[in-house]
C-alpha cells in the first residue's frame, strides 16, 4: 500500500472515529434533548444533569488521557472508547429511568474523550512519525460532520419515529462507522518507526505560558457548552422560529466541517495564538447575539460563526499541544481538556437551573459571554509570549 493511500486510510479512520464517539455519542444529545422532553417527562434541570454527566465522564477520560504513556494501551482505551459509543447509543432507547440514562451519558462521556484525545494522540503521532503534515484540520473535520450528520437525520426521523427509535437508529449508523474506525487506524506494534528520520522532539511551554492557557481554555469551555447543550432548545424556545432548531444545529455542523482546515491555514499565516484570539472573539460574539437579534437569518448565522470557532479553537489549541509534545501529545491534550471539561461539568447543570426558574435561557448565554471575554483578554495577552508554534 502507498504512503498516500495508507495515509488517506488513516485519516477516514480518525473521522469516522469522531463522528461516532463525539458527533453521535456526545453532539445528538443536544437535538434528542428537545424530542425527549417532548415525548417522556425529562425537563430543564433533567437535561441539564444528563449533559453534565456526560461531562464528567468526558473529565474522567481527559484525566486518564494525562496518566498514560504506553502506546499498545492508548491503542486499547481508544478501541474500548469506540465500543462503548455503540452501546451507549443504543441502550438509550430501552429505559426511561434517569439513573441509567446518567450512567449511559457518563459512559458516553469516557467514550468520547477516547475517540477526541487518545484517538487523535494516536493518529498525530503516526502522521508525525511518517512524515506527514502535523495538523489536524482534516481529522477535525469529523467533530462538524458528526453533528450534521446526526442532527440531519434525526430530523428526517422525527415524523415517522419516536425518541427511543431515533436512538436506536443512531447507534446502528454508529456500528457503520465503527468498522472503519476499528479496522483502518494502525496498531501501534504495526507502525514502523523507520518510515522516516526524522527524530520527534518535544518543546515544551512555560509555565506561566501553561497556566494561563489552561485558564484561557477553561473560559471557552464555559462559552462552548452552554450553546452546544442547549442551542436546539434555545432557538424552539422562540415563537417565531418553532420547528428551526434543528436546522440551527445542522449549520452549526456544516460550519464547524471545513473550520478545522480554515483555522490551520489561518494559524500558518498569522500565528496560532492571533488566530486563537480571532476565534475567541468571534466564539463571544456568536453566543451574545442572539439576545439581540432573534430573526431566523441571524439566529442561523450565529450558529454558523458559533460552529466554526468552537470547533477552531479545538483544532488550534490541541494541535498547538501535540507540536508542544510531538512524543506524547495526548498528555498535554488531555491537561488541557480537564481544563476544557472542568467548566462544562457544571455549566449546563447551572445553565438548566437558570432556565427552569426563569423559564428563558437568555442569562445563562449572558454568564457565558462575560466568562468568554475573560478568557479572550488571556488570549489577547498570551500573544506576547515567546511560545508560538
Amino acid at each position: 500500500m502507498s504512503q498516500q493511500t495508507s495515509r488517506l486510510k488513516v485519516l477516514i479512520s480518525g473521522i469516522c472515529s469522531l463522528i461516532l464517539t463525539v458527533g453521535i455519542a456526545r453532539f445528538a444529545y443536544t437535538p434528542m434533548l428537545v424530542v425527549m422532553q417532548s415525548e417522556t417527562w425529562l425537563d430543564d434541570v433533567s437535561g441539564g444533569w444528563l449533559a453534565t454527566y456526560n461531562y464528567i465522564g468526558y473529565f474522567l477520560g481527559a484525566l486518564l488521557a494525562t496518566t498514560i504513556s504506553d502506546l499498545k494501551l492508548k491503542d486499547t482505551i481508544y478501541r474500548i472508547g469506540l465500543i462503548l459509543a455503540v452501546i451507549t447509543t443504543a441502550a438509550m432507547a430501552f429505559t426511561e429511568n434517569m439513573l441509567l440514562w446518567s450512567v449511559l451519558r457518563f459512559f458516553a462521556g469516557l467514550g468520547s474523550a477516547a475517540g477526541l484525545l487518545i484517538g487523535s494522540g494516536l493518529l498525530l503521532n503516526w502522521l508525525m512519525r511518517h512524515n506527514h503534515r502535523s495538523e489536524l484540520g482534516i481529522h477535525f473535520s469529523g467533530l462538524g460532520l458528526g453533528i450534521a450528520i446526526s442532527t440531519l437525520i434525526l430530523h428526517l426521523l422525527e415524523n415517522n419515529f419516536n425518541w427511543s427509535e431515533q436512538w436506536f437508529v443512531l447507534s446502528i449508523l454508529g456500528l457503520m462507522l465503527f468498522i472503519p474506525a476499528w479496522f483502518w487506524l494502525p496498531r501501534p506494534e504495526q507502525v514502523s518507526l523507520k518510515t522516516t528520520d526524522k527524530q520527534l522532539v518535544d518543546s515544551p511551554p512555560s509555565k506561566q505560558f501553561l497556566y494561563l492557557m489552561l485558564a484561557a481554555y477553561f473560559c471557552a469551555g464555559v462559552g462552548y457548552v452552554v450553546s452546544a447543550t442547549f442551542i436546539v432548545a434555545i432557538v424552539e424556545r422562540q415563537p417565531s422560529l418553532q420547528g428551526q432548531g434543528w436546522l440551527a444545529f445542522f449549520i452549526v455542523g456544516l460550519a464547524a466541517t471545513p473550520a478545522c482546515i480554515i483555522w490551520d491555514r489561518l494559524a500558518r499565516k498569522i500565528g496560532t495564538m492571533n488566530s486563537l484570539f480571532i476565534a475567541y472573539c468571534l466564539l463571544t460574539v456568536s453566543i451574545i447575539w442572539p439576545l439581540f437579534q432573534e430573526s431566523l437569518f441571524s439566529v442561523l448565522f450565529c450558529a454558523g460563526l458559533y460552529g466554526a470557532t468552537m470547533i477552531g479553537i479545538v483544532s488550534l489549541v490541541l494541535t498547538m499541544a501535540g507540536r508542544f509534545y510531538p512524543t506524547k501529545p495526548a498528555k498535554l491534550m488531555g491537561k488541557l481538556t480537564l481544563s476544557y471539561g472542568l467548566a462544562q461539568i457544571g455549566a449546563p447543570a447551572i445553565s438548566g437551573m437558570i432556565a427552569q426558574s426563569t423559564g428563558s435561557y437568555n442569562y445563562a448565554l449572558i454568564m457565558a459571554t462575560l466568562i468568554m471575554v475573560v478568557g479572550t483578554i488571556i488570549i489577547y495577552y498570551l500573544r506576547s509570549f515567546p511560545e508560538q508554534i
